[in-house]
């Protein structure tokens, strides 16, 4: 995912989206502590695919779209 997919959604699609990663990000974290984490990539795949999210829907809420 990239920022200019991500600049095409709404702010209620971009926190379904946060949401969902986040979700990723923490049975990822289970996985690693477990010991059954396959890909050590995802964890960091992740990781930068909240910060872009993030990063998007800061400029949405600061240009004053709420849709």
């Amino acid at each position: 995912m990239n920022a200019s997919e991500l600049r095409g959604k709404g702010v209620a699609d971009l926190n379904q989206e946060l949401l969902e990663r986040r979700k990723e990000q923490f049975n990822l974290r289970m996985q690693q502590a477990t010991g059954q984490l396959s890909r050590p990539d995802q964890m960091r795949k992740v990781r930068r695919d909240i910060a872009r999210i993030k990063t998007v829907l800061n400029e949405k809420i600061k240009a004053g779209e709420t849709s």
